[in-house]
């Protein structure tokens, strides 16, 4: 039996930059406030947004009253985006051949209905995706969509109910540590992928490296 793959989306599929949204809020704030939100930690306003309790424009509003912005809709938005960077086609060709290889992949990430959209249509441009991300996985599990995010335990817990995994025989692939002790807490084997570290470098390591009864055939 091949490990299940589970993977988050910002900083292992898509290239992420943390500071690049704080610092496109910033230089939209009157006093210069910045914005609670990094890799580490955000405030409410963000957790609400990632769960699907607030609406995009309803975010906005939060975003304009509590850090002091004077911005447009789309002012707001390309700020909000700025932190998104590019898919390499090169990890999509790993996850392809690893599907095809038998493995049984889905995707776990703490996401926005915003974010979602501007992903999906840079993917159908670069890529001719029909359907984002979800055409090179079996699976996708949006915290917007769950309502549930990492690094909570509930949201892992669905994510291996639908799925009809264990614990034990899936590799989580993600990059902030948070989310990365829930995973261990919880029984699942875990690649940390720190800076250098990335998916085409990293995980077929892992997977060599992953319980010898679980180990992929060699072709």
């Amino acid at each position: 039996m091949l490990p299940h793959l589970l993977f988050d989306f910002g900083g292992v599929i898509i290239d992420i930059d943390y500071d690049a949204t704080p610092a496109a809020m910033r230089r939209l704030s009157c006093a210069g406030s910045t914005i609670a939100f990094s890799q580490a930690t955000q405030s409410e306003l963000f957790d609400q947004f990632e769960t699907g309790h607030l609406s995009p424009a309803a975010f906005r509003t939060g975003l304009r009253h509590a850090y002091d912005l004077d911005a447009t809709d789309a002012e707001l938005d390309a700020a909000w985006h700025a932190m998104l960077l590019d898919v390499p086609a090169e990890r999509l060709a790993l996850i392809g051949e690893l599907r095809r290889q038998g493995h049984q992949t889905a995707l776990l990430s703490n996401t926005n209905a915003l974010h979602i959209a501007e992903i999906n249509q840079r993917l159908a441009t670069t890529y001719g995706f029909r359907h984002g991300i979800a055409d090179v996985l079996d699976r996708v599990f949006y915290s917007q969509e769950v309502g549930l995010r990492k690094p909570g335990e509930e949201i892992f817990h669905h994510a291996l109910r639908e799925m009809n995994w264990q614990p034990k025989d899936v590799l989580f692939i993600e990059d902030s540590p948070q989310h990365v002790a829930t995973a261990r807490r919880l029984g699942l084997q875990v690649l940390h992928l720190a800076p250098p570290l990335t998916l085409t470098s990293a995980l077929p390591e892992a997977l060599r490296a992953f319980p010898r009864e679980y180990a992929p055939a060699q072709s």
